[in-house]
């Protein structure tokens, strides 16, 4: 077409009520960090690790909170740690014949009629289910029971030392409540084996292995002392006491008395504590509720892990700045302070701060300064690369030109396009701290426990032994750190990927 000679024909006036320019976008602009949420949301997986995390960081921050009392976080209590290694047990499950703190048990008839003692002398059930089995020896049948015994009530009786005003505490209560704590005093004299003295479960006639001896009729003969002075039990009395059944031995002096009485631990747990003995996970090896004790394990590890992560973060962040952005001579000096730290083994390196530093500041500390000496080395690296590689952008460039200092290029323009790749770094490190932590206190390099602190590696460490016997002491401080450690791993992954837009538009 000739554009020299265009005839007037082709010429039109425009139509002025029609605005010239682009077509107006139909939806809102989406910012970065809602852009980063969409794409994290349309992860499934890490929705639902997050959501596991949360529940997990819940329970360790309120479960101490909620049910701080005076038997879950206390050791000198020397009353309480006879309910130690309980089952767990729960109020929910217990009827429908599953986590209600019973196991079961084989044993012979002696074995059996010494439990059921128990069960005869205090009026509650010590097994719920009882099957007999007969086995036929060579020269006799040998009669064998299997039965599921509550390890509750199986804690049976033992010997206290009270104060007068401890005594008539107790008897106060009982008058209140009705329910029996002070169980009559045995006549120590009618037990044969001199080993058998300091079991309080005796109270029958009984032969030189502590097996009861019953009478004619298949019933149980007490031994209950009727003569002394127990200084005026004005309490309940168990059944077929006539009034000469001695409840106390009184012992000291006229103006500081002791009593020594035979008290169940059952019901001097509700006297102690106002409710029935009932732990959801079971008890420790040192009598405290499993419960309460694994939630504050896991609030120290969250906390050390959190606080560890973000240090090594600023760290690593300014380090990592400062060596990828000037390059040169103080990237050479700084990465071979790197390389000679990096070389030193970690295991070493808590050892040293357990041996030289822990007596000075404790060994929390000193924990804290082996992860931080050489913690921040990974974050570092990382913003080291990110600034190689934003550093000569032409946004970079042209800010430079327009007078913006050092400081100003690197934090306002060049840090905030790395802070994905370092907060998926500090979020991917917290499970790795707890795992290092806890594998340090399970290995005994590190030693956090005490009578108002532990961890949960710390918790592993102490139930190990009990594996065979006692696996629940182990077992739910290995499903927490196990669901957080997986859990972690999958929200840190899907948090890489959400913060990284070279994969935006991956996932539709």
């Amino acid at each position: 077409m000739d554009y020299q000679n265009l005839p007037i024909e082709k010429f039109k006036f425009a139509d002025k009520s029609r605005r010239a320019g682009d077509k107006k976008l139909d939806t809102k602009p989406v910012s970065y960090a809602k852009d980063v949420w969409i794409r994290f949301c349309k992860n499934k997986s890490s929705v639902v690790a997050a959501c596991i995390i949360l529940i997990l960081v819940l329970y360790a921050i309120f479960v101490p909170v909620f049910c701080s009392t005076t038997y879950s976080d206390s050791l000198t209590d020397t009353t309480y740690l006879q309910y130690t290694k309980m089952l767990p047990k729960s109020k929910l499950f217990s009827k429908m014949g599953f986590w209600d703190g019973c196991s079961d048990k084989t044993m012979n008839k002696d074995t059996y009629n010494y439990w059921q003692g128990i069960a005869v002398e205090t009026g509650y059930e010590i097994m719920p289910e009882i099957y007999r089995a007969d086995y036929k020896g060579t020269s006799k049948t040998t009669t064998y029971y299997d039965v599921k015994m509550d390890s509750y009530i199986a804690n049976g009786m033992t010997y206290f030392s009270l104060t007068e005003a401890e005594f008539k505490d107790i008897q106060r209560w009982q008058n209140e409540t009705g329910i029996q704590v002070i169980f009559p005093a045995v006549d120590l004299n009618k037990i044969p084996n001199a080993m058998f003295k300091t079991d309080a479960n005796i109270w029958y006639e009984n032969n030189e292995k502590g097996a009861p001896i019953l009478d004619e009729n298949g019933n149980y003969v007490d031994i209950y002392l009727s003569s002394g002075n127990e200084d005026g039990y004005d309490s309940l009395r168990v059944d077929g006491d006539d009034g000469t059944y001695r409840y106390a031995r009184i012992g000291g002096t006229s103006e500081k008395k002791t009593y020594s009485v035979r008290v169940f631990k059952y019901t001097y747990f509700q006297y102690r504590y106002g409710f029935e003995p009932s732990f959801l996970f079971g008890t420790t090896e040192t009598g405290q509720d499993l419960l309460t004790r694994l939630a504050a394990g896991a609030r120290f590890s969250l906390i050390i892990a959190v606080s560890i992560s973000f240090v090594n973060l600023f760290l690593g962040a300014i380090i990592g700045a400062i060596e990828g952005y000037y390059g040169g001579v103080v990237d050479i000096v700084v990465e071979r302070i790197i390389d000679v730290l990096g070389g030193v083994p970690f295991m070493i390196v808590v050892t040293l701060f357990r041996l030289h530093f822990a007596k000075q500041v404790g060994p929390v500390w000193s924990m804290v300064f082996a992860f931080i000496l050489t913690g921040w080395i990974g974050m570092a690296a990382r913003t080291r690369m990110q600034f190689y590689r934003f550093k000569r952008q032409e946004y970079v460039l042209a800010a430079r030109t327009l007078g913006a200092n050092d400081r100003r290029l690197m934090f306002k323009h060049i840090f905030p396009n790395a802070m994905g790749t370092l907060i998926t770094g500090s979020v991917l490190s917290i499970p790795g701290v707890i795992f290092s932590e806890s594998s340090l206190t399970y290995l005994g390099i590190v030693n956090l426990s005490s009578s108002t602190q532990t961890s949960v590696g710390t918790l592993l460490s102490n139930g190990k032994d009990m594996l065979a016997t006692f696996p629940h002491v182990i077992l739910f401080p290995a499903l927490f750190i196990s669901l957080l450690m997986i859990s972690f791993n999958l929200f840190g992954n899907g948090l890489r990927d959400a913060f990284n837009p070279s994969l935006k538009g991956v996932e539709d």
